[in-house]
């Protein structure tokens, strides 16, 4: 009776167990099967005691009969309650093998963006460095030229001591080609900053420089022609310091370069740059004082900024009447510059004047065959239809045409008169 009511007992609690497992938790519900288990253990002892207690002579009746079915019923049981806590404990190792894995997949995901990143980076330093090797071949070019000329200068200079008395033909920079007449002021080249009366030479590797400048900025190479600029403008400040000639030489070199691209504010900071390294080095009445005031007034008047134009313009024209001579040729060109800033505001009084006083330098100095004698006349010519002066334009014009035809088919009594003589009498 005890062991059938432990056996009615153990499966109602069996029954209410299985029913509140479904609201347990995986931990609670391996907790109550080692419970579980423990009572069946304990039931299964205390039925072999009532197996052994009832001696051979009761086993072949009802009740032992009951208490083996009993026994197989609990061993069942135990064999049951061991195979959930052998599940559990394999749930709990896939619960912690699925852990490691979405570890080692979140590991991944940070290693993938990392390596994401780092190819990005290693990209743009490729390019950057196939940019950099491009640039680093360009300025191997400039180094090769550079070095394949360097072995002239001691040659350049010997001629150079012998040349100091000679002034070079002017010429433009990078001259215009617009025919906008603000546009036609002529600025002045590096190869005419140096003079007798000086005492200042330009290195001939920095006029091979110039020279190699012009050829890049004619060709519109400006990303090759300003490094090569600020190169060699960084290099002659390593050795010689800002304050020297030759740093202002390339101060105004490249600021040439950027006036040309239309960076006025830029030119003019380096042509003030350079302006007051040679005030301050070579005097205030140096040519190449004069020749930066030039250039900063050309740069001016392309900006329309006359007014301001035309007192560096007339300092200009003062320190050259000092240094060169009244009559000069360069005396005349800077006359020129005058004119056309005077042209511009209006003040046509003073531009024949200026441009009559140029034109009797050039015809004296040059000749009447010089081609800057026609583009006088010519300019005053201009000059003079402005103020309604035909007569007088006609004149000039006339002139220049003249002297044309002659040197074209020669004496103007020739057979091949112009245009405008034929049917007159000779």
């Amino acid at each position: 009776m005890i062991a059938s009511k432990a056996i009615r007992t153990y499966r109602i609690r069996k029954i209410e167990s299985i029913g509140k497992m479904t609201q347990m938790t995986q931990d609670e519900i391996i907790s109550n099967t080692k419970t579980v288990l423990q009572g069946l253990e304990a039931l299964r002892v205390e039925h072999v005691s009532l197996m052994t207690g009832m001696g051979e002579a009761h086993r072949e009746n009802e009740k032992s009969d009951i208490v083996r079915k009993n026994i197989e019923h609990i061993e069942l049981g135990l064999s049951e309650a061991q195979v959930m806590m052998a599940l559990a404990s394999h749930l709990q190792n896939i619960e912690a093998e699925k852990q490691k894995l979405k570890t080692q997949v979140r590991r991944l995901h940070q290693e993938n963006a990392w390596l994401r990143d780092e190819l990005a980076n290693t990209q743009q330093k490729f390019q950057a460095s196939e940019q950099l090797v491009a640039q680093l071949e360009e300025e191997k070019k400039h180094l090769e030229f550079m070095a394949s000329v360097k072995k002239y200068d001691d040659n350049q200079e010997q001629e150079d001591s012998c040349e100091k008395s000679r002034t070079d033909p002017v010429v433009e920079l990078f001259p215009d080609e617009e025919n906008d007449e603000r546009n036609n002021m002529s600025p002045t080249p590096p190869s005419q900053f140096a003079n007798s009366t000086a005492g200042y030479e330009i290195p001939a590797r920095l006029r091979t420089l110039h020279n190699l400048v012009i050829q890049y900025a004619s060709q519109g190479r400006y990303e090759v022609a300003v490094p090569l600029c600020k190169q060699a403008l960084e290099d002659l400040e390593k050795t010689s310091g800002h304050d020297h000639p030759d740093v202002a030489t390339m101060l105004n070199i490249l600021a040439l370069v950027y006036r040309d691209q239309n960076k006025y504010k830029e030119a003019a900071n380096l042509l003030n740059d350079a302006l007051a390294i040679r005030g301050k080095t070579l005097g205030e009445n140096h040519p190449a004082v004069a020749a930066t005031l030039n250039n900063l007034a050309v740069l001016y008047g392309k900006r329309g900024k006359y007014k301001d134009a035309e007192p560096l313009c007339k300092r200009a024209l003062e320190i050259r009447e000092k240094v060169l001579g009244k009559d000069h040729p360069d005396v005349a060109k800077q006359l020129n510059n005058l004119a056309l800033l005077c042209q511009n505001q209006g003040k046509y009084d003073e531009v024949e004047k200026y441009y009559q006083r140029a034109l009797e330098i050039y015809e004296s100095k040059l000749g009447p065959d010089d081609s800057n004698v026609a583009k006088t006349k010519n300019n005053l010519a201009s000059c003079y239809l402005k103020q309604g002066k035909y007569t007088e334009a006609e004149v000039l014009y006339k002139q220049v045409l003249n002297r044309a035809h002659e040197r074209e088919f020669g004496a103007i009594h020739s057979k091949n008169k112009p245009i405008w003589q034929k049917g007159h009498k000779p």
